[in-house]
């Protein structure tokens, strides 16, 4: 079923424990999805980090996977846990006790994009919901669960870099000051997802790239984070979101014509992550 869940791209020789991912820029849509919603296409697109796929795919070439998401967001949120269901969205779900991210309409099978825009209609089936996530939403984890597998087999370690981009305007209220607002905010659940040595590098290639970086807030990392950051097992995740005004038009889902500087930046963050997750492999050699 992957031909519908990823687009997996592996380098000639695996050089880092480093594996990227990119769970929300998936932008192959369904047309009976589309014809179903209420929303246009370009408003659907408003959840999609679009082209983070795009802005990360040198990774390969510095020796490190990409593992990135076909269908999108909209469809089936892979940063979610597949029991997160939405009961004012899901036909026969009972109602019990709800997480926030499901209340506000954004479980995995989200009933809403940005700004909280209704999806559909009404409510869509169970059948249909256990459809997307045996199609999709489980091949993509089987997939970067063995890829994770594989770097600590290889190295003795993982480490997950969980690639996203955010509105501006999530970070626009943050600060008065231009200045202080981050460009990029990286999201180790506040320590529990991953060491601080390796948040601590990251940051740096960041940082030394020209961007200014700012650690778990306004957001700290979901159910990626969550699930596969278990520092103790020396399998680290930090999730990275991008301010969208830095390479694209959010209201046109395009391109700016800071793309390309913005790519070379993050093909330079790419080279600095990845050497990170060299040394296990050095350290086998000798």
């Amino acid at each position: 079923m992957s031909e519908r869940a990823y687009h997996l791209t592996l380098p000639r020789v695996r050089k880092s424990s480093v594996v990227f991912a990119s769970p929300h820029s998936g932008c192959v849509y369904d047309a009976r999805f589309l014809a179903d919603s209420v929303l246009n296409e370009r408003t659907i697109r408003s959840s999609e980090d679009a082209f983070v796929d795009v802005l990360f795919n040198a990774a390969p070439r510095f020796g490190a996977p990409l593992l990135c998401a076909l269908a999108p967001r909209a469809f089936v949120d892979l940063n979610r846990s597949a029991d997160e269901l939405d009961p004012a969205l899901i036909a026969g779900i009972a109602k019990s006790s709800t997480n926030p991210r499901i209340s506000s309409g954004l479980g995995v099978i989200p009933r809403v994009v940005a700004n909280g825009r209704s999806i559909y209609r009404g409510k869509i089936s169970r059948r249909e919901v256990d459809k997307r996530l045996f199609e999709i939403w489980y091949p993509f984890h089987a997939r970067l669960q063995a890829l994770l597998n594989e770097a600590h087999v290889l190295f003795g370690e993982a480490v997950l870099v969980d690639c996203h981009s955010m509105p501006h305007e999530a970070i626009s209220t943050l600060s008065n000051s231009n200045a202080s607002r981050p460009d990029v905010v990286l999201g180790d659940r506040y320590g529990a997802a991953a060491k601080s040595e390796v948040v601590d590098r990251i940051e740096a290639a960041f940082e030394d790239a020209g961007l200014k970086v700012a650690r778990n807030a306004p957001f700290a990392g979901a159910f990626t984070a969550q699930h596969y950051g278990q520092p103790s097992r020396r399998q680290h995740v930090v999730q990275i979101e991008i301010d969208r005004a830095l390479y694209m038009d959010e209201q046109l889902v395009q391109p700016n014509e800071d793309f390309a500087e913005m790519k070379l930046l993050i093909t330079r963050v790419i080279a600095e992550v990845t050497a990170l997750g060299h040394g296990e492999m050095q350290l086998a050699a000798e």
